[in-house]
């Protein structure tokens, strides 16, 4: 529910003219919602260690209904910001909690695996999100992306009501403490995070207009192309799980990077005839990429926490990504508006990958030189 949010991404062309935004006024509509969650994800999963990870996690679901409303009836620009910040607030609950309520149900050998399923999840949801956006766009206009999820919300508000919470997950059996974060192998894997996940916000941030109103496709043809960086997720997450498992999350990570960093390269030489099969093969590459690289991030990350803080563990895990969206939509809509005045849309989209890929493969060589240090000392 929470991850079908990427069929916003393909509304941003809908809105700016609804509002009269030119497109790096977006940026905007991505950081009302994201900077609310990354914050929201570390406290509401501390919380849930304290009072219960599934108590929490119903607070998320029943805001993200009330967010919906919000966000489809704005009448302003303003008003759409307020109503993604309440809706940050609740997929920050929501994201939280979650790794928290599947890793304290699985051994600690299957943890890798158990988070794969989760990231696949997630990607599913962002993987249908931008051809469903498309298709409602298309027919009813931007509102209707937020419309369609009111219900779904409640549905499943309904269905985890219903369902019992794990036993292990109520209450967390330690005190949280912030010297517990403030580590440096946890900062320095939670930094990991902040490049790679900036770097893909390249694509959600840009790639909308570029096949939008570059390209001129139509909106279902944009929102199926769009969707093949998330397939990229989904296909790779649960391998990369069951990898982690048995080699460690090193190498997947180190993968997982100088995948993604190819395939921005690659995206940043994008033009007006550049052949849909190369725009396919790059979306999907640097989907796969940064789905190899997630989930032994987020694996390293919780394992540096003892069972009692597993919330604490995954809403930092969650809040080192989403701090990434946070400074990689900023950022590359700056470096985009600056080379987009100078020179036009195309410098402007090229130099904004090109940064993108420079942070994510600076990423790649700090896991390179990590593993080769420890081969060889």
């Amino acid at each position: 529910m929470v991850s079908l949010d990427s069929a916003v991404n393909i509304a941003f062309p809908a809105m700016a003219a609804a509002f009269a935004a030119p497109p790096e006024q977006m940026r905007w509509v991505v950081i009302a919602y994201v900077l609310t969650y990354a914050v929201v994800s570390f406290l509401g999963g501390a919380l849930g260690d304290r009072v219960g990870h599934r108590s929490v996690f119903l607070v998320g679901l029943a805001l993200s209904a009330l967010a919906f409303v919000v966000c489809a009836t704005a009448s302003s620009f303003a008003g759409l910001l307020i109503g993604r910040a309440v809706q940050g607030l609740a997929g920050g609950l929501v994201y939280g909690t979650t790794p928290a309520l599947v890793t304290l149900t699985a051994p600690p050998d299957a943890r890798g695996r158990a988070l794969g399923f989760l990231n696949a999840a997630i990607g599913l949801g962002f993987a249908i999100g931008p051809a469903i956006g498309g298709a409602l766009v298309e027919r009813w206009g931007w509102p209707a992306v937020f419309h369609v999820r009111t219900p779904l919300a409640l549905i499943v508000l309904v269905w985890a009501m219903m369902t019992a919470a794990p036993a292990r997950a109520r209450v967390g059996a330690s005190v949280f403490s912030l010297r517990d974060v403030v580590r440096g192998s946890v900062l320095g894997t939670g930094a990991l995070a902040f490049l790679a996940q900036g770097g893909i916000f390249a694509i959600w941030l840009l790639a909308p207009f570029y096949l939008l109103e570059r390209r001129g496709f139509a909106e279902l043809r944009a929102g199926a192309l769009f969707m093949l960086t998330p397939l990229g997720t989904v296909l790779a997450a649960v391998p990369a799980g069951r990898l982690a498992d048995r080699v460690g999350p090193w190498i997947p990570m180190a993968v997982g990077l100088g995948v993604e960093t190819a395939a921005l390269a690659v995206l940043s030489t994008a033009g007006a005839e550049t052949s849909a099969a190369l725009l396919a093969a790059a979306l999907f590459a640097a989907g796969a990429g940064i789905g190899v690289f997630q989930v032994p991030n987020m694996t390293a990350i919780m394992a540096q926490f003892p069972a009692g803080q597993q919330g604490v563990a995954g809403g930092f895990a969650f809040l080192a990504r989403t701090l990434g969206t946070v400074g990689g939509v900023a950022a590359l809509a700056q470096v985009f508006s600056i080379a987009r005045a100078e020179a036009g849309f195309d410098a402007g989209f090229a130099r904004a990958y090109l940064t993108a890929a420079a942070a994510v493969g600076l990423a790649a060589l700090v896991v390179i030189a990590r593993l080769l240090v420890r081969r060889f000392r």
